[in-house]
């Protein structure tokens, strides 16, 4: 008997170790992509800027984020039914090294278009599986898995905000206030190193296969979800409509008058306090009701977007760009911790891809109607109205936090 429990205690033991290497490795994936992307994501916005409208920019991310939305659920149902979960996180990633070679040779906005489709079609394809592959490797330890693998997706982050200041300093010195044609291209290719370091550490991830799932053909009929879960993603995408695109926080900083370097460096702070908080946030709500992060984490958001659309000064806005890192932090670790614990267990990723897509279809909307709002009344409004949402989705995420109650205990 003694032996039995001995190795059991191993077996354990063995899963655990596993476990942590695969979180690790995949920590390592996002911090290299996104230190990769993070070089680029706000100059391709101010890239797009020297000759594209803002109602341009925001049907751009709008169409985008649509199309990152409804691969979402596919990619999540496929990992589900076929435990190929890992050969469609590959997939996905390798769409980041092309998104920057499009970059590269993109001139106007129907070449960046292009480039963001690439990227958002890999994102779309790769987030559901790689969640659900940090969800088996947790050992039932959701927000504590969810929270490293944001801490690490922003320390790339800050990173990648931290290389392009130094590129930029080292291309035009201290004459910084405008940047060139060939100074965008420039950085856009160095962007493709890290991009590919992500991939080679995504190669070292093992998947847990499963005996094929009998999943009928993908449709939402054959899905049985909790009535606490399907609000909830009712919700969330409620919020995501008042979620406009980050890109309008980067026209904002220069609509307001700041520099390349000022919204660099605002990002920057973003991207550091988010991942330093990322992970002790994460095994907070592991501890504690998680209503009581996500509710707050909501309220901030819209304390944010109220605040962004009142101030011009610089220091009010790093600190709500520091604030915004905190809000980012709460949302990646414990909503998603809870979207998987009250997931079915053979559809974790199926589900993790329908709350991506809730957010995906409602930061469409969000988009074309930030564009709108910034064009047709003023760029204040696109945050008063986000502000308003965010609050708004908060009261009602109170009123389903009280529905699964005691599934959150």
């Amino acid at each position: 008997m003694k032996s039995v429990i001995r190795m059991d205690e191993i077996n354990n033991k063995t899963l655990a170790v596993k476990g942590f290497r695969n979180i690790f490795l995949l920590g390592l994936v996002s911090f290299f992509t996104d230190l990769s992307t993070e070089m680029v994501a706000p100059l391709v916005t101010i890239y797009l800027s020297t000759f594209a409208t803002v109602a341009i920019i925001g049907i751009i991310e709008g169409i985008t984020e649509s199309i990152t939305a409804i691969l979402k659920s596919y990619s999540g149902y496929i990992g589900d039914k076929f435990s190929n979960k890992k050969i469609l996180a590959i997939f996905g990633y390798s769409s980041t090294v092309v998104y920057k070679i499009m970059l590269f040779f993109s001139f106007g906005w129907v070449g960046v278009l292009f480039a963001k489709l690439i990227d958002r079609i890999g994102k779309g394809i790769r987030t559901a599986p790689r969640d659900a592959l940090l969800a088996e490797s947790s050992n039932g330890q959701f927000g504590k898995a969810f929270g490293f693998h944001k801490m690490m997706d922003m320390l790339g982050s800050a990173f990648g905000i931290l290389f392009s200041i130094v590129i930029i300093y080292l291309l035009l010195g201290s004459n910084v206030t405008l940047l060139s044609t060939a100074d965008f291209k420039t950085i856009f290719l160095l962007s493709i190193i890290p991009a590919l370091a992500g991939l080679f550490a995504l190669i070292f991830v093992k998947e847990t296969k499963h005996r094929k799932n009998e999943l009928k053909k993908f449709s939402l009929k054959g899905i049985h979800l909790e009535k606490g879960l399907i609000f909830y993603l009712l919700v969330i995408f409620i919020f995501s409509i008042g979620n406009s695109s980050n890109a309008f926080l980067v026209l904002r900083v220069k609509e307001i008058g700041f520099s390349t370097l000022d919204v660099l460096w605002m990002y920057l702070i973003y991207n550091v306090v988010s991942s330093i908080v990322s992970y002790p946030l994460g095994k907070l709500s592991d501890l504690i009701p998680r209503r009581k992060l996500v509710i707050p984490g909501y309220i901030l958001y819209a304390f944010v977007y109220f605040g962004i659309a009142l101030t011009q000064s610089k220091i009010w806005l790093y600190v709500l760009f520091g604030i915004y890192g905190i809000f980012q932090a709460i949302i990646a670790g414990s909503e998603k911790a809870y979207i998987t614990e009250i997931s079915p267990k053979d559809l974790k990723g199926t589900v993790l891809g329908l709350y991506g897509t809730a957010q995906g279809l409602g930061l469409f909307l969000a988009s074309f109607l930030g564009g709108w709002l910034w064009v047709k009344v003023s760029p204040e409004s696109t945050f008063y109205f986000g502000g308003l949402v965010g609050l708004l989705a908060a009261i009602a995420l109170a009123f389903v936090f009280k529905i699964k109650r005691s599934s959150l205990e």
